[in-house]
């Protein structure tokens, strides 16, 4: 991810001006990147070093929502409906 991408990214979903380390910023960061080596994956199906850094990540993004979702319930909706992580 380049480091455009990174900041447009947590613009999006920032809490006040400086921030970079609010859960939604850093779900936002994961959701990217997870994205990004799922089509990689799909491209090369025996990268299995890739594929465990993938599961690290989709572990820790839902812990992250999990954290949100006992802190703040509104924070949580609204970003998985941003997000669209939910079905």
């Amino acid at each position: 991810m380049t480091p455009e991408k990174k900041a447009e990214t947590i613009k999006k979903l920032r809490v006040h001006k400086n921030d970079t380390g609010s859960p939604e910023a850093q779900i936002a960061l994961f959701s990217e990147r997870i994205t990004e080596l799922t089509d990689h994956l799909k491209k090369h199906p025996k990268d299995n070093h890739s594929r465990r850094g993938l599961i690290k990540m989709v572990t820790k993004r839902k812990s992250l929502l999990n954290y949100l979702g006992r802190k703040n319930e509104k924070r949580h909706a609204s970003l998985v409906k941003k997000l669209g992580l939910r079905k």
